[in-house]
């Protein structure tokens, strides 16, 4: 009997509760996930790590070009990143990480973090441990995450139609074994390379210079008539002459 009072009076807190703050199932509330939950609202001014896991998921929004730090500052940048992300996908774009902009998250996340349309065994190709590359295992598997948020992005844009990913991460052994240059990307795990399917190699290699790859070469650049490469680099090279970049 005890326990059923203290379950009715906890449903009622939990139903005012959302009342104060505006929100109800059908607006999008935000709810615990199993891979990583945000309890603060995030805005301008703040930092810390839940502003780093926000950075990871709307990396692929940070404008024509560019590229967000994962600092854990919500800096200007971070407020223009996540208005993008909330502008794509309907929600009120304030530039401020709320209820609806992590309850959108949590919809396009699996339990291991990727987002919903890549996987990590996708982007690892090479072997399931992510060592024996230029980092160590656990550096090469978050930058792959950082990636795959990108293409998620780059995917939504692009009407969220399949993207075919044909590498990812290389340890040394495998990049030798696939002729890959000595100081190839993919050793570090930030680097993807994708095949056409859904979409023609240079629309992929377009649109990818709005999601925050520093790094993209395509049909027209040496070896790279098949597939365009993305990835991450310390500054920004892009050639794919073949499609006017």
């Amino acid at each position: 009997m005890l326990k059923g009072t203290m379950r009715l009076v906890l449903s009622i807190v939990m139903v005012a509760a959302a009342a104060l703050v505006g929100t109800v199932a059908t607006t999008g509330t935000a709810q615990a996930d199993t891979c990583y939950t945000w309890n603060r609202t995030l805005k301008q001014g703040m930092s810390g790590s839940d502003v780093t896991q926000l950075q990871i998921r709307v990396s692929g929004y940070p404008g024509y070009g560019s590229e967000l730090a994962l600092d854990g500052a919500y800096g200007p940048a971070t407020a223009a990143a996540v208005k993008r992300f909330q502008a794509a996908y309907g929600l009120s774009a304030d530039g401020i990480a709320g209820p609806q902009t992590f309850s959108k998250i949590y919809a396009l996340q699996d339990a291991d973090c990727t987002p919903a349309h890549f996987s990590y065994s996708e982007l690892n190709q090479c072997n399931s441990t992510w060592s024996g590359g230029a980092v160590s295992a656990s550096t090469a598997k978050r930058n792959a995450l950082i990636s795959m948020w990108k293409l998620e992005a780059m995917r939504h844009a692009l009407g969220d139609a399949p993207i075919r990913v044909t590498s990812g991460f290389r340890s040394y052994s495998c990049n030798s074994a696939v002729g890959g240059s000595s100081n190839s990307r993919h050793l570090y795990g930030d680097a993807v390379d994708l095949g056409a399917g859904s979409h023609s190699l240079c629309t992929l290699a377009k649109r990818a210079r709005y999601h925050g790859f520093k790094g993209i070469l395509g049909p027209g650049y040496s070896g790279h008539n098949d597939h365009v490469h993305v990835s991450d680099r310390s500054s920004r090279f892009w050639s794919a002459p073949s499609c006017g970049i």
